[in-house]
């Protein structure tokens, strides 16, 4: 069933908050596995993800349909959450470079498929962090290019064409079944 976004963000911005569970279904899967695929732990994305929903629901009057879509806005709190979880954190870390992360916490038990995904993390740091966050954007979070765009605050165009000069990179770069095995998990 779907469900009409815009009613439903138009009732709980005059106080009617009932309905923000449908709004979190929609989208609990996609921003935990947004949040996922940068902290690469378990209960830190599950954390995390909890805090981006209260964030939504707190400053759900603060979303303006007119500047983009609800979906692009609530990656944006993601991504600034996220960010911020990094600036706090004790250990000294570059933001930007967040897959750089040591694998030492407990992957192994959250990812099925760990030494695929070692592999492609070798390809990924070789990235910069904007081609590395729009791929990972694109291909595990299955955003459009206008959803890119808007988190990003780059143009559409620029995220389409960064994306494909990345893409042919990576396929030149990978062998073909790791190659395969980024762009189907």
């Amino acid at each position: 069933m779907e469900i009409n976004e815009e009613k439903i963000i138009t009732e709980c911005q005059i106080g009617n908050l009932d309905d923000f569970g449908r709004l979190y279904d929609k989208y609990i899967k996609k921003i935990y596995d947004f949040t996922y695929y940068r902290v690469l732990h378990k209960e830190t994305a599950e954390d995390l993800t909890s805090k981006i929903f209260f964030k939504a629901l707190e400053n759900i009057n603060k979303y303006q349909a007119n500047k983009g879509s609800f979906s692009s806005w609530l990656y944006r709190i993601a991504k600034n959450t996220i960010t911020d979880y990094y600036r706090t954190k004790k250990e000294i870390i570059n933001i930007t470079d967040v897959w750089d992360l040591k694998s030492d916490e407990d992957i192994e038990k959250d990812i099925e498929n760990k030494q695929e995904l070692d592999e492609i993390k070798k390809y990924l740091n070789k990235l910069s962090p904007e081609q590395r966050e729009i791929v990972i954007m694109r291909v595990w979070n299955e955003l459009s290019y206008k959803e890119i765009a808007e988190i990003i605050d780059k143009s559409e165009d620029s995220c389409k064409m960064m994306f494909s000069r990345t893409i042919t990179s990576l396929r030149r770069e990978m062998p073909l079944a790791l190659f395969i095995f980024l762009l189907l998990n």
